[in-house]
C-alpha cells in the first residue's frame, strides 16, 4: 500500500518534527500545568483526535479548500486565536484552588479533551500542513494514492500522540509537586494563561 522507503523517511521526518517544540505541544504543557499528568493526557488525546479529523479531511481531498479560497483560512485562523484567549482568560482567573465538586485542580479531563481538539481543529496551518507534507511521500506508480495518504496520516497521530502524551504526564507530574504550595498553583495558572495568550498571538501575527 506505501512505498516502504519513503514510509521509513516519512517516519523519521515525523519523529524529528514531533521533538521540535510546537503550538500542540505547549498547549498540552499548558493543560498538564493546571490539571496533573491525566489532564495533560487526555488534552493530548484531543489534539490526536483533531490532528486525525485533519488528516483524513486532507486524504478526501477537503484541505485544498483553504488553497482556494483564502477567507475560509482566515476566519478559522481568527476563531482558533479568539478561543486561545478565552482559555487564556480562564487560566489568569483561576486562583488554583481545587474544584469543591471534584477535587480537581484546573480543568477537568473531559474538558482538557475537548479544548485539545477544538484548539487544534481551529488551527488552520495544521491544514496548510498536511496539504504540503503527506503528499510528499505518497508514491502514485503504486496505486491508491487516498490510501497512502491515510496511512501516513494516522502514522503522523500516532506518533504525535506518543510525544505528546508523555509531554503531558510529566508536564503534570511536575505540577502536582509544585500544586502543593497555594502561590505555586497561581504561578502555574499565570504560566498557563501566558502560553495560551502567545499561541493565540503567533497565529494571528504569523499568517502562514
Amino acid at each position: 500500500m506505501v512505498d516502504i522507503s519513503l514510509y521509513a523517511a516519512f517516519v523519521v521526518a515525523v519523529l524529528a518534527l514531533c521533538a521540535t517544540p510546537g503550538p500542540d505541544m505547549m498547549f498540552i504543557v499548558a493543560m498538564g500545568g493546571r490539571g496533573g499528568p491525566r489532564t495533560g493526557v487526555m488534552a493530548a488525546t484531543g489534539v490526536a483526535t483533531g490532528a486525525l479529523v485533519h488528516a483524513i479531511a486532507a486524504t478526501l481531498g477537503l484541505s485544498a479548500l483553504f488553497s482556494t479560497l483564502p477567507v475560509l483560512y482566515h476566519v478559522l485562523r481568527w476563531a482558533g486565536a479568539a478561543y486561545l484567549l478565552y482559555l487564556a482568560v480562564k487560566s489568569f482567573r483561576d486562583r488554583g484552588g481545587f474544584d469543591d465538586a471534584t477535587g480537581a485542580v484546573g480543568p477537568g479531563r473531559r474538558r482538557a479533551y475537548w479544548q485539545g481538539m477544538v484548539t487544534n481543529l481551529l488551527n488552520p496551518k495544521v491544514i496548510l500542513f498536511n496539504i504540503a507534507f503527506l503528499p510528499q511521500f505518497v508514491d502514485p506508480s503504486i496505486g491508491h494514492p487516498m490510501a497512502q495518504l491515510l496511512v501516513l496520516g494516522v502514522t503522523l497521530v500516532l506518533i504525535g500522540f506518543a510525544f505528546d502524551a508523555g509531554v503531558g504526564l510529566a508536564s503534570g507530574r511536575l505540577a502536582d509537586l509544585l500544586r502543593r504550595s497555594r502561590r505555586a498553583a497561581r504561578c502555574l495558572n499565570l504560566f498557563s494563561g501566558t502560553v495560551l495568550t502567545g499561541l493565540a498571538v503567533r497565529l494571528i501575527a504569523v499568517p502562514k
